[in-house]
């Protein structure tokens, strides 16, 4: 098959949400490079335009979903310990060990994307603070796109894997119709939510360059936005 034919039975996937073999089979072909690079810069738009029209999204989405999923996972884990240990208590259940992986996934990769916009990943602050204000923008301007790079990446390859699971109606084991692909389907809806991150950083980074501002701050894990 053509890359434009994979690329339209790619999007005709994704808008109908039927998934056969032959859209497994355009999902691992390079057309679905061609549709996810400009997908995660489109979504990455999307994502800065709505945290300026929002702002409370731009500043607990993430971090809510993180908290609220950790919550979750540790009231599962507890009371999974306590059904194993104490003998008049109901028996553990089956997916008390394999749902907390599943939403350790959610809380890890939308807890990324809120700490790549507070710039605590890789930031190198205390070295790059040595530099000129215009070596520091050279720099910025590699991470931000090493990180949309990144960011393509993670959503194609993950597009893969959510076509893979849901053709063959995987279910997280231990359940009895909780399908896989709703939570890997989160992995690249949180990176498209990173590459918004990393333009609403580029644009802040540039407003500050033509500002003589400094442009090289301390990180802080858990700050604000």
């Amino acid at each position: 098959m053509s890359i434009l034919s994979d690329m339209g039975t790619i999007i005709h996937t994704m808008t109908v949400g039927e998934v056969d073999f032959s859209s497994v089979r355009a999902f691992r072909s390079n057309a679905a490079w061609y549709v996810f690079g400009p997908l995660t810069a489109i979504g990455a738009v999307l994502v800065l335009y709505i945290y300026k029209l929002v702002p409370w999204l731009d500043r607990h989405l993430e971090r809510s979903i993180v908290v609220y999923t950790y919550i979750v996972i540790a009231g599962i884990i507890f009371v999974g310990v306590l059904q194993r240990f104490i003998p008049f208590l109901p028996a553990q259940p089956p997916w008390s060990t394999t749902l907390p992986p599943m939403l350790f996934m959610i809380m890890a990769w939308f807890g990324c994307s809120f700490n790549v916009r507070l710039r605590t990943h890789l930031s190198f602050s205390e070295f790059r603070t040595q530099f000129s204000p215009k070596w520091q923008m050279v720099m910025l301007w590699m991470d931000a796109i090493l990180w949309f790079v990144f960011c393509v990446i993670v959503v194609t390859t993950t597009a893969r894997v959510t076509a893979n699971a849901v053709s063959n109606f995987m279910i997280v084991p231990g359940t009895n119709g909780l399908m896989q692909w709703w939570f890997i389907i989160t992995v690249p809806l949180a990176f498209i939510l990173m590459a918004g991150r990393v333009l609403e950083n580029l644009i802040e980074d540039v407003q500050k360059y033509r500002r003589g501002a400094p442009l090289i701050e301390q990180a802080v894990i858990g700050g604000d936005v």
